[in-house]
């Protein structure tokens, strides 16, 4: 499978439409994007199940005897002595601790499962391989599809792979199922009464989640604490664990968690429904005088309940100030502010050597 020649065969079920933005950073290339009622399809979910084809995603095996040590060394999230149906994200940083790559993981019985978009497939495929050196891992591409559950718990076909989420707005379950077999389990979640939704609908839930991107949420200087739901705190593993080995990139993220906080962080966005026009992913988000940018605009996408909403990464100092991208006027929605974490150990212990305390 490649990014650029996939077409997913539920493109060809009634009322199939395909995200007509050809410009868009989005990864949507290859699903539907709707099924001819898309408001309706996002809102099912808030009573019944949906089922979502994200099978444009592209999955890394990681199997052999060093998998998990192999795996643990190089990303952020703790691997090792992870029990069977473990399920997480995890991050690949570079030495300065910004996000290369985000995967979703699922431990099996033969080792690891990892999917990330098309677009950014091939490059951590190839870090993967370039890292084996002496270990006895396989690395290779799997023939798998992903779907995705929102809502209600259903059955699911026996012999399907299943990733449980860890949203706390919505439901969420992934499936991995062999592309050879994807309408079939698609037929036989209809069946249980689930309905086919389209890629809108799981974007406007992940937009609610506060669930970025990489290619179109993040940039090239983002940092994992400007994501809060990516660090794994209590019994949600995210896709950083606090407490783990050395991996490339964990002096930023330890520095940030006990001595500071990241200077931006990711919101979501009201936008006016007014303005003719929705504003460009990428764009700069500055203050009512223009001037600076204060932030940067990510997913942009209707929701059934709040209109057009956003994903956006902004400086912590504009968080409550008058915002606008081009001629749109945008409000950070309130119940996205990140949470304060209290003191943190770090920043008192440095405050008690300066003697300050």
């Amino acid at each position: 499978m490649t990014s650029t020649t996939y077409a997913s065969p539920l493109l060809d079920r009634p009322g199939a439409a395909a995200l007509q933005d050809t410009d868009t950073l989005l990864n949507a290339t290859g699903v539907a994007w709707h099924y001819g009622d898309p408001l309706g399809e996002q809102r099912h979910a808030q009573s019944g199940t949906i089922t979502v084809d994200r099978s444009h995603r592209r999955v890394a095996q990681v199997t052999g005897p060093d998998a998990a040590e192999f795996l643990n060394n190089l990303l952020s999230q703790k691997l090792l002595d992870v029990p069977v149906g473990y399920a997480a994200s995890a991050l690949d940083l570079d030495i300065q601790g910004h996000i290369l790559h985000h995967a979703d993981v699922l431990r099996t019985e033969e080792g690891f499962l990892l999917d990330l978009p098309a677009g950014q497939f091939e490059s951590f495929l190839s870090f993967l391989q370039k890292m084996i050196f002496w270990s006895q891992v396989e690395i290779a591409e799997a023939d798998l599809a992903v779907l995705t559950l929102l809502g209600a718990p259903v059955e699911v076909p026996e012999g399907v792979l299943v990733r449980e989420g860890s949203w706390t707005t919505m439901q969420r379950r992934d499936l991995l199922v062999p592309r050879a077999d994807l309408v079939a389990v698609v037929e036989a979640l209809l069946a249980e009464g689930v309905r086919l939704a389209g890629l809108m609908a799981f974007t406007a839930e992940r937009v609610r989640a506060l669930e970025p991107e990489r290619g179109i949420d993040l940039d090239d200087k983002s940092i994992p604490h400007e994501v809060p739901a990516w660090i794994g705190r209590e019994e949600r593993p995210g896709a950083v664990h606090l407490d783990k080995g050395c991996y490339r990139g964990q002096e930023t993220v330890a520095r940030v968690e006990n001595l500071g906080r990241s200077p931006r962080v990711l919101v979501m966005l009201q936008l006016d429904g007014s303005a003719p026009e929705a504003p460009t992913p990428g764009s700069d988000i500055v203050g009512p005088a223009g001037g600076r940018a204060l932030g940067r605009l990510g997913t942009v996408v209707h929701d059934c309940d709040f209109g057009p909403v956003a994903l956006a990464v902004i400086k912590r100092s504009a968080l409550e100030q008058e915002l606008q991208v081009g001629d749109v006027s945008v409000m950070v929605d309130p119940t996205s502010l990140p949470e304060e974490r209290g003191e943190q150990a770090g920043r008192a212990a440095v405050e008690r050597l300066r003697g300050r305390r």
